[in-house]
């Protein structure tokens, strides 16, 4: 696993329980993943003899986050299988890539101008209109390196608060609902589809999953239909969600994330198989495992900010008979940081939300 954080500790659980062992590559001591895995190799992602390790050592490997550089996995597809490749990362790991090759690939995105000078700020503006969203070309997540522009003065101001680097600037669109697919698919190009869910999102965190999503099932096949024509026409391998904006009853392609995702984090508890569980199971070229959901199931995330006045009151939810909770075995609470998640399962799903929104107040 190359990445020690959340996603990779969850995938390591996964793939121990299924009896693998697993290697963490990650520079931090303390990472997630590195407390659950076999070995921790604690060196960069772009270190040579770490990388050779990893190559030699592991049957397979893959990712938890995409700014892991390309080249990485080019070498290490010399020694062992890599998924997903390095082809579909290198496309998605960029945002102007990524928006240029859903453009050409004839699906709907918000309006959008590449941003590579101050420059270009002018033309960019009158493109997209006003107001916009200046986002990083590389790095960005969780609402870091993005920012909210208005007017052109506020867009110099932001370019140069991000160091000039290369940005993509998006138009607003008229949002209805944010929906998400997470899919996993295998070397013959079999892809299953996990529930479509509907996300709310604050300070460009993910703050909510409400599955099933709140749309007509016409929405809902549109998505799963979307986000397979996307997996298909990159090639990929392995697990992989897309996200989505609904504008006017239609769907804008958002992002693609090469890998699990946090709006499936409720696949943990409320499906046959988790997207972790998937995971392990495309790297290791097994039968891809059933994606029913057992359950409606809300998914709240837990964030730093919560450890204001200490360590949250756990009580209280760990006394709801339909939450499971879900903690990342982060050393250091910080605002805005994902220390772990909550699932609340109900036969009612407004019932699962509204247990969901009294539970995230009485932490």
């Amino acid at each position: 696993m190359l990445g020690g954080g959340q996603l990779g500790r969850m995938f390591t659980i996964a793939a121990r329980t299924m009896g693998y062992k697993v290697m963490v590559l990650d520079p931090d001591a303390a990472s997630p993943a590195g407390q659950m895995a076999d070995v921790h190799v604690r060196a960069d992602y772009t270190d040579h003899a770490a990388l050779k390790q990893l190559g030699a050592a592991c049957a397979a490997v893959t990712t938890e986050f995409e700014n892991v550089p390309a080249a990485s996995l080019i070498e290490l597809a010399k020694h062992c299988r890599v998924s997903p490749g390095a082809a579909a990362v290198a496309i998605v790991q960029d945002r102007s890539h990524e928006k240029f090759w859903l453009a050409d690939n004839g699906f709907a995105t918000a309006p959008f101008a590449l941003v590579n000078s101050e420059t270009d700020l002018d033309a960019a503006l009158a493109a997209t209109g006003t107001p916009a969203l200046l986002k990083v070309s590389r790095f960005g997540y969780d609402g870091k390196g993005q920012a909210r522009v208005d007017t052109l003065a506020e867009a110099r101001a932001a370019f140069r608060e991000f160091g000039g680097q290369p940005c993509v600037l998006e138009g607003f669109v008229k949002l209805e609902r944010e929906v998400s697919v997470v899919l996993a698919r295998d070397d013959a190009g079999q892809c299953v589809l996990f529930p479509v869910a509907e996300n709310r999102h604050e300070n460009g965190i993910l703050d909510v999953s409400i599955v099933p999503a709140r749309v007509p099932d016409s929405l809902v096949g549109k998505a799963r239909d979307m986000a397979q024509a996307v997996a298909d026409r990159l090639g990929y391998v392995g697990v992989m969600a897309v996200e989505f904006f609904v504008v006017d009853g239609q769907l804008m392609v958002n992002e693609i994330a090469p890998r699990p995702h946090n709006s499936g984090h409720y696949t943990l508890d409320a499906c046959v198989t988790d997207q972790f569980e998937q995971q392990v199971r495309a790297l290791a070229g097994l039968p891809l495992g059933d994606t029913r959901l057992l359950s409606p199931v809300v998914m709240v995330n837990i964030l730093g900010d919560r450890w204001h006045n200490g360590e949250p009151h756990w009580d209280a939810l760990l006394a709801h008979p339909n939450i499971k909770l879900h903690l990342y075995g982060k050393v250091a609470a910080r605002p805005g940081r994902k220390m772990g998640h909550f699932n609340v399962l109900d036969t009612d799903l407004e019932t699962a939300l509204q247990s969901a929104e009294q539970m995230r107040h009485a932490l």
